[in-house]
């Protein structure tokens, strides 16, 4: 019977467990599944939106500033008579530059008249225009802009320091009549642009770049992995003409096996579009660290309730094991448990050549205690005589109530005669004992019957012998001991 709770008890702890694991397994990953699905439409309507107008926000203020001093200068009164008297005293007009370098942290500014084609630096008249000069072809391309367009930006060398790549604003100067009478502007430093790219790829987890209206890859930060154009960047070749058809727009497309979110979006004033890029290894890494998290704690709380549910089992088991085994009232062993044990010790007995006796007891007119004293009572004598039973008997004796008031005592490693001296014993311990209950003292006897196995002995034979051997002890006259030889 044990070996069977314990075999169902495994089972089950195994059952549960599956179930657990399997449950929270199955959740992790419909969770994860989910997230997963709706990463993708996260990333492409909310947060790289987000980021995106962050980004051109911060653009507004640190890109758009230079637009805005060209634009002043343009339209400098100054800057216009100065133009129209002959262009006399140049040491004017450079000292004008110079201060609009250093008060709007500029690396260069500068004024090209179209009259005498003098560039004006702010370190002085560094040449004059040449339409022939390749490097001085920036100059006609703004100068024939249509006229809704009054500027240009572009990046080209430091016409001051050749070793030095500037992003120029250029913007056209009219008279007060709108005649066209040169080009003016200022310029910022390609590395200085550089960091502020890096800065905000840093500080929003996105890569960070831009393109003109032709597709040229203008801006870039250090860890850009495309090409030099829209046309020529595996994955962008087929949607380069929408991103530059698009005043602001949502894309995704493929590079090197991986998902790449895209965001573009024209800043108008500055003539070039600003694309937010986000791979979405990113996202996902940041679900599979959920999803192995949530493993853990879902193996962590399987092991728990195991636990709980092992100690449980266990503590019930054993509460079980010990109301199928024992009697209610006396806490002795039932006959369940003697045949059980009998078996065990039988046995044991037969390995090790070794004798086991068996004693029967019966209470000697117990019935008259009940008739007289009531059953609570008659309960209370059956408790006590199991307590003087169980104290006379070693840790390897079964005490088993066999009956009403009988009792049953296996006794391994006891032979006959060492079997009637401890039933003599318990005979006179039990004889001798006054049982107070209610003012009233209850004497009771017992009769007791002993008998040792024989070789090849059936338990019921057994007990059969010794219940003879009981009955004539009742039938000489109760009190005593009869052995079964």
């Amino acid at each position: 019977m044990g070996h069977k709770v314990w075999n169902d008890k495994k089972r089950f702890i195994w059952i549960l467990t599956v179930l657990l694991l399997g449950a929270f397994v199955v959740t992790s990953g419909i969770s994860y599944q989910v997230a997963h699905d709706s990463l993708s439409e996260q990333i492409e309507e909310n947060t790289l939106p987000l980021t995106s107008d962050n980004i051109y926000s911060e653009i507004q203020h640190d890109l758009l500033k230079p637009i805005f001093i060209s634009s002043l200068m343009a339209q400098d009164t100054f800057v216009r008579d100065w133009t129209l008297e002959q262009e006399q005293t140049p040491e004017k007009l450079v000292r004008y530059l110079k201060e609009i370098q250093d008060k709007y942290g500029t690396v260069t500014s500068f004024f090209v008249s179209e009259s005498t084609r003098n560039y004006y630096h702010s370190s002085g008249v560094l040449k004059k225009i040449d339409d022939i000069d390749p490097n001085d072809a920036w100059y006609f391309r703004v100068r024939s802009l249509p006229k809704s367009e009054s500027y240009e930006v572009n990046i080209d060398q430091d016409t001051a320091d050749r070793n030095r790549t500037v992003i120029y604003v250029n913007y056209k100067v009219f008279d007060f009549d709108g005649n066209f009478i040169g080009i003016t502007g200022v310029g910022l430093a390609v590395e200085s642009v550089k960091k502020m790219i890096e800065l905000y790829q840093t500080r929003y987890n996105r890569s960070v770049y831009f393109t003109d209206r032709q597709g040229n890859i203008t801006l870039h930060s250090k860890g850009y992995a495309g090409g030099d154009t829209l046309q020529s960047t595996p994955g962008l070749e087929m949607l380069a003409t929408r991103v530059l058809t698009s005043p602001s727009a949502s894309f995704s497309y493929q590079r090197d096996g991986k998902t790449i979110y895209l965001n573009s979006r024209l800043v108008a004033d500055f003539k070039w579009y600003l694309l937010v890029e986000q791979d979405e290894t990113m996202g996902k890494q940041k679900l599979l660290t959920t999803f192995w998290a949530n493993l853990g704690v879902s193996i962590f709380v399987t092991l728990a309730i195991l636990l709980i549910a092992n100690l449980t089992l266990g503590k019930y088991q054993r509460k079980l094991e010990l109301m199928a085994s024992t009697d209610k009232l006396t806490g002795a062993a039932n006959r369940q448990a003697f045949e059980e044990y009998f078996s065990r010790s039988l046995a044991r007995s037969v390995l090790d050549s070794t004798p086991m006796s068996v004693l029967l007891m019966d209470i000697d007119h117990f019935k008259a205690v009940n008739d007289q004293h009531g059953h609570n009572i008659g309960d209370l004598v059956i408790k006590t005589v199991s307590n003087m039973l169980k104290a006379e008997l070693r840790e390897e004796d079964l005490l088993c109530r066999w009956g009403g008031e009988e009792f049953l005592i296996l006794l391994p490693n006891i032979d006959l005669s060492h079997g009637c001296d401890i039933a003599e014993r318990i005979r006179k311990s039990v004889a001798e004992r006054r049982i107070h209950v209610n003012g009233c003292e209850i004497n009771v006897t017992i009769s007791s019957g002993v008998a040792e196995h024989r070789a090849s002995e059936k338990a019921e034979e057994l007990i059969n012998r010794v219940d003879i051997a009981l009955y004539q002890a009742k039938e000489q006259g109760r009190n005593r001991v009869v052995l079964s030889y």
